[in-house]
């Protein structure tokens, strides 16, 4: 049955945005660009990235341009569209409020303020629900968190800890942000809102900071570009989970391209809605390749 509607949700870097070190298919974005313009398509982007430095990649890349932006690890939601106004959706930012207890950006940063392991990021990558730190690689995260969580959870505080690392700087990164704040959750209330469900909603990733919503029930997509270990740990998330009919793994060959980036992409979303094909602008000739 063909959708009459398509959420396409889709990461940024090493997923839509080829900045790997595997290579990217002739064309692949072209043909990404052509299934977005479609009227039956909304497209979203949900990044780490805050509003800044999606707008950069839009540019760079030339990217399409998207309906929404889920950023900042899943604490900021914005509605893009046509007259580009990205104006922020407030009441996903008071729905992640609660898990704080009232508590500000401030108030848990000074909570954390004398944990010498912690150095706080530049004040352009903080918002009210994200503090963010850099912290040595050699850090001893289990400890670190026991401390940042007990301090947190005396006051009340519902926090999640995402970390990661910023492997050009060789520095290790740690976002604070509310429980519920997560690129999942997120997706789910962007879907709830505007109407999609399961059925038509596709969301497409390539690293570990995914994980939650490649395991999820919402029909995803992992590009062939991954790493090994976390096809591994999905698969084995999504079956625990019993959510493997929910989980693509993209393996190239499809209109002769390698899978990886928006070539998987578009293998993995014609995987879930065959009809969408038709949809992204490919010649007779690449249909037979």
């Amino acid at each position: 049955m063909m959708a009459e509607r398509l959420l396409i949700c889709t990461d940024l870097d090493r997923t839509l945005i080829p900045n790997g070190p595997q290579p990217e298919s002739a064309g692949a974005r072209e043909h990404f660009a052509a299934l977005a313009a479609r009227p039956e398509v909304t497209l979203t982007y949900v990044s780490g990235r805050h509003r800044a430095l999606v707008e950069k990649a839009i540019t760079h890349y030339c990217l399409p341009l998207p309906d929404f932006v889920v950023g900042d690890v899943g604490t900021t939601i914005y509605h893009v569209g046509l007259q580009q106004d990205w104006a922020r959706q407030r009441s996903w930012e008071e729905e992640i409020a609660q898990d704080w207890g009232g508590k500000t950006h401030g108030d848990l940063r000074a909570m954390l303020h004398d944990l010498p392991a912690l150095r706080p990021q530049e004040d352009d990558k903080q918002n009210e629900y994200k503090l963010s730190y850099y912290l040595a690689l050699q850090s001893d995260r289990q400890s670190l968190s026991t401390s940042i969580c007990q301090r947190l959870e005396a006051e009340d505080v519902n926090a999640n800890l995402i970390w990661s690392i910023d492997e050009p700087a060789g520095v290790g990164l740690l976002d604070v942000l509310p429980a519920r704040a997560s690129k999942y959750h997120a997706l789910e209330s962007l879907m709830k809102h505007h109407g999609f469900t399961y059925q038509n909603t596709v969301f497409c990733g390539d690293s570990g900071n995914d994980m939650e919503v490649l395991a999820s029930p919402i029909p995803a997509v992992l590009v062939a570009n991954s790493q090994p270990d976390v096809r591994e740990l999905a698969l084995r998330l999504a079956a625990e989970k019993g959510h493997s009919q929910q989980l693509y793994i993209a393996q190239g060959h499809f209109m002769g391209m390698n899978g990886n980036y928006s070539a998987g992409m578009l293998e993995g979303i014609a995987h879930y809605h065959p009809h969408s094909v038709d949809w992204m602008a490919f010649t007779v000739v690449e249909q037979q390749a």
